[in-house]
């Protein structure tokens, strides 16, 4: 070390010593990663894991009148999917022995109870025969699709279109497979860190352990899958999360051991102290999100609870690796991390206490209120659309084009006749339980009869007629229009909040409407019952860890704040595109969608826990210098020099990361991709250069206060 270079520092904490530990062993600490990474993929290649978005809902009205139906006539509720066909010119009676073959070759299919005798359009162009199974279909497996089609060969032979539709999804939906995202995204960071360190090591090294560490979430999400059912966006939500997080993180400790390097510390100590400084933090900002996340379970609803808990998994071993592996690679490094460089002089952390940042700040500290008026309007015009967000489910009219669901439903929306048009791709069945009914039973069919027939949008009903076994009445209701659309969900508000409850008023006759649409405005209903429960959970979390780290009341109460008006801009950008329609076309979506029901509470939970992300860092350095200065403009100054280019560089990452999942076929992928990439780019621009610079300001001296009483109380968190 030169005369000049600051003396070695002991390093203290466990942290500092873990960081040192695999610095000095950084071949075999390497080695145990790459392990884990072969072992978790083969795992999951074992397991073979499978991916469903079926919802069950136990104790709903809709669920409960599943068992009712399933108790009193299995086979009206057995699992099904549709086969169509279709012709465009002729008839498909035009090729009955084709098709008379297909139905016979289907009723031979492994699981099969029965193959109804097909029902046709009013012009013989379209016909579609329901496969009932003994199993819940998404027990085959996507396999099964592969023998579906060899049933169906005569058909297509014959010069027929065949389709799958219905819970037919749920085997046919392919596997996600988002590489061309993930290379985009991988790209565009590589591209940005070359830029941000001048060097080529520097650049590459965040993005190979953040693609380790995703690799080993994937792997490990595979293998929890072959026990859990993880809805079909699992493993992109996991993979977009663990790379855009995994490469942030490797960015924020990469920054930091290169300042330790030119502040004059060798590469053992450097690693050592940057793990036991910039460690804490990340650790603190995993366990932030992971906390979000795992608070989803609170909502009561194992379907989103285990898409957060996918999340967690992959945010978990990022940030485990982000503290052994990264630290590892550091290490091998060591002082020829900036030996290949596309610049003269590759910089890290500060440029000093005259740069733009402190200029910046110092416009700040002289228009506090301006700034913070500013940004404030800002999230809140982004947020009005929000106002008019409509949840439901997006139905198979939204998939792609060429997919086996979008034509199956596109032939049976636009063919015409008894069992077509909009409303049969989202039938919802009426149960009427007239086993202690006080009125006859003709009495209440007439009286259901009479309430189906005044209810507006309903396109067609069955008869209301019994069960074989007498204790039920039955009708299937035909909505005017798609799911999707706004007015099926007034259908299936009206049968459940009017037109049952009156028609049967004073018979001792209890109703239900069920069915998969039934069931999914079941879900969202749910889901706007239980949102305050987990936007309070996270919260309060979210307070309680910013107050314990950073020793005041006032700092978690704006950041709980900020991050709401965040929240906020960013549904209202999602209704915006997705609901309104404004630029959607450039994401590939030809319609007009509501918002996806769980998607504003995974987003939640999600944008919460990234924008305390880089709070926690901006404020961790701003506090630093607190402490040492007790300059309340300095330190302002100081946390935005610090981390100015490694936040910003990050937020672009992150964002980049997230916008190239918008290519997804899914379109739900697609909400939650460009939802995450807004929020990002709120929270890097508007709160962290506005709003947190301007009330850290106008706060002063009372953003520090934190009462006596609660100082010993609460555990010490050093970041």
């Amino acid at each position: 070390m030169s005369a000049s270079a600051p003396a070695p520092t002991p390093t203290t904490g466990k942290l500092g010593r873990l960081g040192a530990f695999c610095a000095r062993h950084s071949v075999w600490v390497i080695v145990v990663w790459l392990v884990l990474l072969v072992g978790a993929l083969a795992g999951r290649h074992i397991v073979d894991p499978t991916f469903s978005n079926q919802i069950t809902l136990s104790g709903s009205q809709s669920a409960t009148g599943a068992d009712l139906l399933t108790a009193s006539d299995p086979t009206a509720a057995a699992p099904n999917g549709l086969v169509v066909f279709h012709t465009g010119s002729g008839t498909v009676a035009d090729k009955q022995s084709a098709v008379d073959s297909t139905l016979t070759d289907l009723k031979g299919l492994p699981h099969v109870t029965a193959v109804s005798t097909p029902v046709t359009s009013s012009n013989g162009q379209t016909a579609y025969t329901t496969v009932s199974f003994d199993v819940q279909l998404k027990t085959l497996g996507n396999d099964y699709t592969d023998q579906l089609d060899k049933a169906t060969a005569p058909a297509r032979s014959a010069g027929l279109g065949v389709a799958y539709g219905g819970t037919f999804d749920q085997i046919t939906t392919p596997k996600a497979n988002d590489l061309a995202s993930e290379l985009v995204g991988v790209g565009v960071a590589l591209v940005i860190l070359l830029l941000v360190f001048g060097s080529v090591l520097a650049a590459v090294m965040p993005l190979v352990c953040a693609l380790v560490s995703v690799g080993v979430g994937i792997g490990v999400v595979g293998i929890v899958a072959g026990t859990l059912t993880f809805a079909t966006a699992a493993p992109t939500l996991s993979t977009m999360l663990g790379l855009g997080v995994g490469i942030d993180y490797a960015l924020f400790l990469t920054t930091r051991f290169r300042q330790e390097l030119m502040d004059g510390h060798p590469p053992v100590e450097a690693v050592s102290r940057t793990t036991a400084k910039s460690g804490h933090a990340v650790l603190f900002a995993a366990t932030t999100v992971a906390v979000a996340l795992l608070g989803l379970y609170a909502s009561g609803l194992s379907f989103v609870g285990k898409l957060g808990l996918a999340a967690t998994i992959a945010v978990v071993i990022t940030g485990t690796a982000s503290i052994t592996l990264v630290p590892a690679a550091l290490g091998l490094v060591g002082n020829h991390i900036d030996r290949y460089t596309v610049r003269r002089h590759p910089v890290a952390e500060s440029s000093g206490d005259s740069d733009d940042w402190h200029k910046y700040a110092e416009l700040i500290s002289r228009h506090p209120i301006t700034f913070l008026t500013a940004g404030v309007t800002l999230l809140v015009v982004f947020a009005i659309p929000l106002f008019s967000m409509r949840l439901g489910h997006v139905d198979d009219g939204a998939s792609p084009p060429d997919n086996t669901s979008r034509i199956a439903f596109d032939w049976i929306s636009q063919a015409q006749g008894p069992g077509f048009g909009p409303g049969a791709n989202g039938p919802m069945t009426v149960v009427v339980n007239v086993q202690h009914a006080s009125a006859s039973t003709s009495q209440v069919s007439d009286d259901v009869t009479k309430g189906l027939q005044n209810t507006p949008d309903i396109a067609r009903f069955t008869a209301v007629k019994p069960t074989q076994d007498g204790k039920l009445l039955l009708s299937t209701v035909y909505p005017a229009d798609v799911p999707q659309a706004a007015s099926t969900g007034g259908v299936f508000n009206a049968l459940t909040g009017r037109t049952l409850p009156d028609a049967l008023k004073g018979t001792g006759a209890p109703s239900y409407v069920t069915g998969t649409t039934a069931s999914q405005f079941d879900f969202r209903d749910t889901i706007k019952d239980r949102l305050p429960i987990i936007i309070a959970i996270v919260l309060a979390a979210a307070f309680l860890l910013l107050m314990t780290v950073f020793r005041s009341i006032v700092i978690p109460v704006k950041a709980v704040i900020l991050n709401l008006l965040t929240t906020g801009a960013s549904y209202g950008i999602l209704v915006a595109v997705f609901q309104w329609g404004w630029g959607s076309s450039v994401l590939g979506i030809s319609q007009k969608v509501p918002i996806e029901s769980y998607v504003p509470m995974m987003m939640f939970a999600i944008v919460f826990g990234l924008s305390m992300d880089y709070e926690i860092f901006l404020i961790s350095r701003i506090s630093e210098s607190w402490n040492k200065t007790q300059d309340n403009t300095r330190s302002v100054g100081a946390g935005l020099s610090t981390t100015g280019r490694v936040i910003s560089s990050a937020a672009f990452i992150m964002t980049a990361v997230f916008l190239s999942f918008t290519a997804s076929p899914t379109v739900v992928v697609k909400m939650l991709a460009l939802g995450l990439a807004v929020s990002v780019v709120l929270d890097a621009t508007v709160v962290r250069l506005l709003l947190v610079p301007s009330t850290m300001f106008l706060m002063g001296r009372a953003n520090w206060w934190f009462p006596r009483r609660l100082d010993r109380v609460l555990p010490r968190v050093h970041m």
